[in-house]
């Protein structure tokens, strides 16, 4: 049912009589979950009975409320759909190193299972957790399509390296999603519904970056969105994807992230409808070659997130033009509350902050000044990294890693002209989005009097002016 070449070996471990556990974490689903279906494979051989356990860590990276009031209300749902399967979800809280291992003895579990995640915390958490069970433990790529480590046995250069190789094996992957089956076993002990208001009441995130009305999480709003999309947008997609005051975008990234849609499926029901081949192409191309290069740039380059992490070329020619004179230097907090002189920057800021989505070409434009208008490459990326994962529903993600290593390192890219401070990492500018698309009704759009406050909320007032420099 599953193809094996999904599945790594964490932890061989002698097999145990026990029940089968799947520790969910970046794959938040019910339906078209690989490991999930791994993990039931696993429970029926066995005929021991399955579970499913989330661990709710109090803080992660630089996320807010936001992003976790839209990931426990998907968990909501997702512990519905099991339940209806006959199969618990147990929610953790605290440290998975220690909590996934204490309910591997609290439950006499005889098989760990889990789902792939190429960033060093998520690595760091398995290996820690693989060192204090003796059962064995699998982690199933159900995120990406072909899996991270069949696509590639190595850091690819860029698209065009690693799209031969995913076309290669596409068919292979890319196929029917078994259903999940109701389990027949069941648990000598009861479960609980979980206190869905205590799990948020528990969280110890920042609640100033307010959760968004715009988007409703969850499985079933996710396929809703997918369908919408493709009956809507698609076809103007090859058209009008780098526009940002047109519809034509999925909008499916906060979904994704958060695993509450399978990659797969989306791109199984956008090869099924009658749409422009073009649309369809241009689709695909960004959401399996695009979005598998990022998640095998984090996977084979520890440095995703640092200066060490671009490519040769680009670290020479940023240290090269490190004393550059900048025309202006903005603080953090400047950068935060769109406080800069580019009305068009501070509109994509304003975007983000309001709405916890910034359109993908406006965040090309967007990290490329914060690299213009910092000290150094290493501000500028710490900068753009801390803004993205603090405010986009999709932040803390392989996507916004490599978008901003893109941006400000030159990852996944070529070398350009010269030019200050970009050295030949490409440049752009106001010039170039006017010719592109209406800029004046993307600014109309999201600064008229929704300039904000210092706690990130939207309110009327002047921006203030900044701070000239007269270099770095």
């Amino acid at each position: 049912m599953i193809d094996q070449s999904r599945i790594r070996t964490i932890r061989q471990g002698e097999p145990k009589a026990g029940p089968v556990i799947y520790w969910m974490s970046r794959d938040q689903r019910a339906h078209d979950n690989w490991a999930l279906l791994h993990a039931q494979g696993i429970a029926r051989r066995t005929r021991q009975p399955l579970a499913v356990v989330f661990c709710l860590v109090p803080h992660f990276l630089d996320a807010a409320i936001r992003q976790y009031g839209f990931m426990v209300r998907g968990l909501e749902e997702v512990e519905s759909a099991l339940r209806r399967k006959n199969i618990p979800l147990i929610l953790l809280f605290g440290d998975p190193i220690k909590e996934i291992p204490r309910s591997v003895t609290t439950h006499h579990a005889g098989h760990l299972v889990t789902d792939f995640n190429p960033l060093r915390i998520s690595r760091s958490w398995k290996e820690r957790i693989a060192a204090r069970i003796d059962i064995p433990f699998d982690e199933v790529d159900t995120h990406n399509i072909v899996p991270c480590w069949e696509a590639s046995s190595k850091l690819e250069f860029g698209a065009y390296t690693i799209r031969p190789k995913i076309k290669r094996l596409l068919s292979r992957f890319l196929t029917e999603i078994p259903p999940l089956r109701s389990e027949k076993h069941n648990w000598k002990e009861s479960f609980p519904p979980i206190d869905w208001k205590g799990a948020r009441a528990s969280l110890q995130v920042d609640s100033r970056v307010a959760e968004v009305e715009w988007i409703r999480p969850g499985e079933a709003a996710a396929r809703k969105t997918l369908h919408s999309f493709i009956s809507n947008h698609l076809k103007q997609f090859a058209e009008w994807r780098n526009d940002p005051t047109q519809e034509a975008l999925s909008n499916l990234s906060p979904y994704l992230h958060f695993g509450q849609i399978s990659p797969q499926r989306v791109a199984l029901e956008v090869r099924k409808r009658k749409q422009p081949h073009a649309a369809i192409d241009a689709f695909l191309e960004e959401h399996i070659v695009r979005r598998e290069l990022s998640d095998n740039f984090c996977f084979y380059n520890p440095a995703y997130d640092s200066f060490e992490g671009f490519p040769a070329w680009a670290q020479k020619t940023l240290n090269e033009h490190r004393k550059d004179k900048r025309e202006y230097i903005y603080a953090l907090e400047q950068f935060e509350l769109a406080r800069t002189h580019d009305p068009l920057w501070n509109a994509a800021q304003t975007q983000m902050i309001t709405t916890g989505k910034m359109h993908g070409f406006m965040r090309m434009y967007w990290a490329k000044k914060i690299l213009e208008w910092t000290s150094s490459p290493e501000e500028a990326l710490a900068v753009t990294i801390y803004l993205n994962d603090r405010y986009e529903l999709d932040g803390r993600d392989p996507n916004g890693y490599v978008g901003a290593a893109w941006s400000i390192g030159g990852v996944h890219d070529q070398a350009w002209g010269e030019r200050p401070v970009f050295g030949k990492v490409r440049y752009m500018n106001f010039a170039g989005c006017k010719r592109k698309f209406d800029v004046d009704a993307y600014i109309q759009r999201y600064t008229a009097d929704r300039h904000l406050r210092g706690d990130g909320q939207p309110a009327k007032g002047d921006l203030c002016h900044t701070r000239r420099s007269s270099g770095s």
